[in-house]
């Protein structure tokens, strides 16, 4: 197996596929890298419904993790939900740990998109060590706003591009609707418009883009390029059927 890439997921179990570790794995496999997972939560939802969501302890995501890194070389790691903040610096902290070098997409989940609130806002004193300890994060529109609530959406951006990367997408955005915006290296704002005049609704959209920004990343492209290629795979995924769930078709990427 010592020539495969190896990328790591940590997130929840969604039965339908649509999301969390399903899904991710899908899009790691159409990228061509080896994907290795820790769950992190087990739901009762399907693409339409989300009924409960039962924690995994911290302790067990650690194991998970441990022993992973016993016997692979991790470069990688995409994260979805995780219980809380604190919960999640201490993940972000083992995997530092375990290497140094690690390179990490966060997709900062707060809300389902069939309905469920995983995180508070009575935990953000954390916040800021979280981003120092990403490589980029994913927020939406309506999760960059509910991060720093008191905060302007320029000013929550300005403050989080000042620790990560940060790629916000564009698809809850009240005008030009799908057009992204990447901000990197602190000063660098780039501006992704959508490929496509329209898009197909799907569960787990966030989770696609968050799983193929990080192949792209393990495949070692460059991150401008590697963020223009999961966008591309995603609208792929998006307009791959007309039901909420969509069809991962492998990538070939130049």
């Amino acid at each position: 197996m010592s020539k495969h890439k190896f990328i790591l997921t940590i997130a929840g179990h969604d039965p339908s596929g649509g999301a969390g570790i399903t899904s991710d794995i899908k899009a790691f496999e159409a990228h061509g890298v080896y994907a290795l997972s820790v769950c992190t939560a087990v739901t009762v939802q399907n693409d339409i419904k989300f009924k409960s969501c039962s924690w995994v302890t911290t302790d067990i995501v650690m194991a998970q993790i441990d022993i992973l890194f016993e016997q692979f070389e991790i470069l990688v790691v995409k994260i979805g939900i995780i219980e809380s903040w604190q919960s999640l610096l201490l993940v972000l902290e083992k995997l530092h740990a375990h290497n140094p070098e690690i390179k990490v997409v966060l997709d900062p989940i707060l809300t389902a998109s069939a309905g469920f609130d995983f995180h508070s806002n009575e935990e953000q004193s954390v916040l800021d060590n979280i981003w120092q300890l990403c490589y980029i994060i994913t927020p939406n529109y309506d999760e960059i706003q509910n991060l720093y609530p008191e905060m302007t959406i320029e000013e929550t951006l300005n403050h989080i591009s000042n620790l990560t990367n940060v790629y916000l997408k564009g698809g809850h955005r009240a005008y030009k609707k799908g057009w992204d915006e990447l901000y990197h290296s602190s000063i660098v704002v780039v501006n992704i418009p959508p490929n496509t005049a329209e898009v197909f609704e799907k569960h787990g959209s966030g989770c696609v883009f968050s799983s193929a920004l990080a192949s792209n990343i393990a495949l070692e492209i460059e991150l401008e390029d590697a963020c223009r290629n999961a966008k591309l795979y995603t609208e792929q995924f998006l307009n791959s059927h007309t039901s909420l769930l969509g069809i991962h078709h492998k990538t070939v990427l130049t």
